[in-house]
């Protein structure tokens, strides 16, 4: 139904309500869809770094502007598009500032450069690298329990079954996995994994909504929002939301989630039972 005909069915409807009006048999809402930060926002991609102590990378600059042209020429002589703009120094080393993206050919020719006009020793300079970001994902699926067994799931037993399975081949973790518990009842687990990406995100979504076994189990792999430390109440010992928020009344106990820890702490403070 368009626009029109509705204002022929009811004429004295405003044309703000007619579009109101509108949008519920379109299903369009103006609201934007919430989308999940997942990559961390790091240097920005057109740059090279190259680490190396202050000393070197002191010397390295001291002619920055001979050294954008010659770079420039060595690229033009394997036929790329990319260019450096300028170089600058950096606590960590340098870094080459570039109109493009750079590719590996690229990386291995400006190595080859950096390395003959320093006279410097391999050791002492580390390959060149693009600029990465951290992107933050969630395994669900995975039992808290092994076998059946009182031993518990471990960030070893996770980091053995991301190395063995071929989704996370060019997968690098950047911290330990954080294994949690659903809830103190539940035998299954989430564990957040942060991995190093571009910041495009290109790693996690080759692995995002894809399944994978662990033994006879099906995990899944999901996006998270960054930094997804997730609070566990001390009331009630819930995950998903903080002490301060709980509309629990009394605390419960850790162990058995039944007890209300708060009306005995009252009680033995009246000396109603002996303490």
């Amino acid at each position: 139904m368009n626009t029109l005909k509705i204002k022929e069915m009811f004429p004295s409807l405003s044309n703000k309500k007619i579009n109101s009006i509108q949008k519920v048999i379109t299903g369009s809402n103006d609201k934007p869809r919430p989308r999940i930060n997942m990559t961390t926002k790091d240097p920005f991609c057109k740059q090279i770094i190259i680490p190396m102590s202050n000393d070197l990378g002191k010397r390295f600059t001291k002619d920055s502007s001979s050294h954008v042209i010659n770079i420039n020429h060595a690229l033009k002589s394997i036929k790329s598009n990319t260019c450096v703009d300028f170089i600058c120094a950096d606590n960590k080393g340098i870094i080459i500032s570039t109109n493009n993206d750079a590719s590996n050919s690229n990386l291995q020719e400006i190595e080859k450069y950096v390395k003959n006009s320093l006279l410097a020793n391999d050791d002492s300079i580390t390959s060149p690298r693009l600029p990465q970001s951290k992107s933050y994902l969630k395994i669900v699926g995975i039992p808290y329990f092994i076998d059946k067994s009182n031993t518990y799931v471990t960030s070893e037993n996770i980091k053995y079954i991301l190395k063995n399975n071929h989704i996370f081949n060019d997968i690098v973790l950047a911290s330990k996995p954080c294994i949690i518990k659903i809830s103190l009842k539940s035998d299954m687990t989430i564990i957040w994994i942060d991995i190093w990406d571009t910041q495009n995100g290109d790693n996690a979504k080759k692995v995002i909504n894809r399944c994978f076994n662990v033994r006879n189990i099906i995990a899944m792999v999901r996006g998270a929002n960054m930094n997804p430390d997730v609070p566990q109440c001390k009331n009630c010992w819930k995950w998903g939301h903080s002490t301060g928020v709980c509309h629990i009344q009394g605390s419960k106990c850790a162990k058995c989630n039944c007890c209300r820890l708060k009306t005995l702490e009252l009680v033995m403070r009246l000396n109603l039972i002996p303490g």
